[in-house]
């Protein structure tokens, strides 16, 4: 099976695909500190657990250091098993039409070649992380740029560390956007305030794009808003490990 690794700022998320069928999937924390024989042992609990052999893994990551220690577990763990990092020089078949194509993270290349396959373009993928980015891909499958935004939870982090009465609450639907508590205006907030900022954003690029084929939403923290959000027409949390997978395939 194929195991695709995606390291995020706060969380990394893996898969294992045997062709082009999700078989498992596995969601921990990121920790940029953990060597790579902390980061081995990890890997293996989870595979070992699902009695999983792998014959390949793809990767990409946001965070350097994780990066490095990724790489040396590989080489050290799984020598004998072909790996594809995403980085520059990796053959995505995505175009960057930017100012600085350096400056584009690996996750947003791999989104943009996963939206275009399984969706075509224009698109737009919406990633809710801890960061929430726009990814705007054209008719031809190049990836135009975007927007970025704070996500949920680093809002919420800093809203209750600069407000002396506001503390760090449950990120849940409301029962009205009109809170009864404190709890409640916070929940309100964040629920409608997000969902009202994609929908601004997405319809803003689509003003710019013209009609697009669909907005992708993605991200582990996307299910808390996507339900209020009108402009979202698809919704696939795993995008990101299916252009791992889809990478991998055009270099091997």
């Amino acid at each position: 099976m194929l195991l695709c690794i995606d390291i995020g700022n706060t969380n990394t998320v893996l898969a294992t695909f045997e062709g082009e069928k999700l078989v498992h999937s596995w969601r921990i924390k990121t920790d940029a500190r953990s060597t790579a024989d902390e980061l081995g042992l990890k890997l293996r609990g989870l595979l070992a657990g699902d009695a999983v052999e792998i014959t390949g893994v793809a990767a990409c990551s946001t965070v350097p250091a994780a990066l490095r220690s990724l790489r040396t577990m590989l080489a050290r763990y799984y020598g004998d098993i072909p790996n594809v990092i995403v980085e520059p020089g990796v053959k995505t078949g995505v175009q960057l039409a930017i100012d600085n194509p350096k400056e584009v993270g690996a996750d947003r290349v791999v989104n943009t070649l996963a939206a275009f396959t399984l969706y075509g373009g224009p698109s737009i993928v919406v990633d809710f992380g801890t960061t929430t980015n726009f990814d705007v891909i054209s008719g031809r499958g190049e990836f135009l740029g975007g927007a970025f935004a704070p996500g949920i939870e680093i809002s919420f982090d800093a809203l209750a560390a600069r407000a002396a009465q506001l503390r760090k609450v449950e990120p849940a639907v409301p029962r009205s956007v009109i809170g009864k508590n404190t709890v409640e205006c916070l929940q309100a907030g964040m629920y409608f305030g997000f969902a009202g900022q994609v929908d601004r954003i997405v319809e803003r690029m689509v003003g710019e794009l013209g009609e697009v084929r669909a907005v992708i939403a993605t991200g582990g923290l996307a299910s808390l808003v996507i339900g209020e959000c009108r402009t979202i027409t698809h919704h696939e949390p795993m995008i990101t490990l299916i252009g791992l997978r889809m990478v991998y395939d055009r270099n091997r």
